[in-house]
C-alpha cells in the first residue's frame, strides 16, 4: 500500500510543476457530424496524422482560432493563471507556427526555455474540429514536437520543481521515452515528485504495458479520465480499475465528466462533484485544466479533497466556452468558488 500522501512535502520550489510534453500548436474550429463523417473522422478521438493529411485539414477547415497548445502546455497555463509558477519543456521549430507557441505560451507567464530546432520536420499542430454537442474530434501532426530528446532535458529547472508532469501523448519516440525516463530520475534524485498523464485511450492501449510499469514503479501522481483508467486494467467498469489503482502510486486523480471526479491514495478515497455549469460548449482542455487546478491546489499545501474541488472549478469554467485556455482569471473564480475571496 501507498504511504499516505502529505502535500506539504512538495512544496518551497522554485516552480511548482513543470510539464514536459508535445509543443503543438492548436487549431480549433467549429464543425458537424456529416463534416466528420465525410472526411473519415472517428468523433471525440485523438488521431495521429501526417504532413500531408494535416494540410488537407487545414484547408477544409474553416475559420479557426490559434494559440500554444498541446496537453500538458495547457495544464502548466492553467497553472500559470491560477498564479503558480509553472515551466514548460516541448520542442517547435524556428518557423512561423513555432514562433507563435513561443510566444503565446510565454505571455501567458510559463517559462519556456528549450531551444527552437533549426531543422527537420515543422512545428506540430493540432486541428480540433468541436461539434454542437461539444465533443472535440482532434487529428495532431506531430512534427518536430516528436523528437524532443534526453539532450533537452535541462537538470537543474526540473530538479527545481516540486513535480514533473509527463504528458502520455508523447511516450511513443523512443528518444522522448528516454526524456521521460531521464526528467523522472532527476524529480526523484531531488525529492521531488513525478506526475503522469495518460492523456488518451488510443495511448493507453498502445503503451498499456510501459504505462503500467510506470504507474507502479516510477509515478507518484496520476491523472486519467474514466475510459483511460479503465482501458489500462482492462476492466468492465470503474470500481474495479478503482480498486487495481490502489496503492500503485501515492494518488491517483480519475475524472468522470458529469460524475465529478474521484481522488484515491492508499486508504482515502474523496469523491468530488462536479461543478455546475450553464451550457457545455467545448470540451477540449478540461482535462489538462482540472489536472492544472489539481497540482496547484497540491503544491500549495492543500489536502486532497480541496485540490480536487479546486481541479473540478478549473474544468468547468474551460468547457463553458471554445478553446482550452480559461477566458476569466482563475485565481478569483477559485477565491469566489472556494469562499476566499
Amino acid at each position: 500500500m501507498a504511504e499516505k500522501f502529505e502535500p506539504a512535502l512538495i512544496q518551497g520550489r522554485r516552480f511548482e510543476v513543470i510539464g514536459i510534453g508535445n509543443a503543438i500548436v492548436d487549431v480549433i474550429a467549429h464543425s458537424d457530424d456529416a463534416f466528420l463523417r465525410e472526411n473519415g473522422l472517428n468523433k471525440g478521438t485523438m488521431t495521429l496524422i501526417d504532413a500531408a493529411q494535416a494540410e488537407a485539414l487545414y484547408g477544409l477547415m474553416g475559420a479557426g482560432i490559434e494559440s500554444s497548445g498541446g496537453s500538458a502546455a495547457n495544464t502548466v497555463v492553467g497553472l500559470a493563471a491560477l498564479g503558480g509558477r509553472g515551466a514548460f519543456v516541448g520542442k517547435v521549430r524556428n518557423d512561423q507556427l513555432g514562433g507563435i507557441f513561443r510566444h503565446d505560451i510565454a505571455a501567458m507567464g510559463v517559462a519556456f526555455q528549450t531551444p527552437a530546432a533549426s531543422e527537420g520536420p515543422p512545428t506540430a499542430r493540432c486541428l480540433i474540429f468541436v461539434t454542437p454537442d461539444a465533443q472535440r474530434t482532434m487529428q495532431t501532426f506531430l512534427g518536430v514536437s516528436a523528437e524532443l530528446g534526453p539532450g533537452d532535458i535541462d537538470a537543474s529547472i526540473i530538479a527545481d520543481a516540486s513535480v514533473t508532469y509527463l504528458e502520455g501523448y508523447l511516450w511513443d519516440p523512443p528518444a522522448a521515452k528516454a526524456a521521460f525516463q531521464k526528467a523522472a530520475r532527476i524529480a526523484h534524485d531531488a525529492g521531488n515528485m513525478v506526475a503522469l498523464s495518460l492523456s488518451d485511450p488510443f495511448c493507453v492501449d498502445r503503451h498499456r504495458l510501459d504505462f503500467l510499469e510506470l504507474v507502479e514503479g516510477h509515478v507518484d501522481i496520476l491523472l486519467a479520465n474514466e475510459a483511460e483508467i479503465i482501458s489500462l486494467y482492462q476492466v468492465d467498469d470503474f470500481d474495479q480499475a478503482l480498486q487495481h489503482v490502489r496503492g500503485h502510486c501515492q494518488v491517483a486523480a480519475l475524472t468522470r465528466s458529469e460524475k465529478g471526479a474521484v481522488i484515491i491514495s492508499g486508504d482515502e478515497v474523496h469523491v468530488i462533484d462536479a461543478v455546475p455549469v450553464a451550457k457545455i460548449v467545448d470540451t477540449t482542455g478540461a482535462g489538462d485544466l482540472f489536472a492544472a487546478g489539481f497540482l496547484h491546489g497540491l503544491t500549495q499545501g492543500r489536502d486532497l479533497h480541496d485540490s480536487g474541488r479546486l481541479g473540478a472549478i478549473c474544468a468547468a469554467e474551460v468547457i463553458g466556452h471554445y478553446g482550452a485556455r480559461p477566458e476569466v482569471p482563475l485565481a478569483a473564480l477559485v477565491g469566489e468558488k472556494l469562499g476566499l475571496a
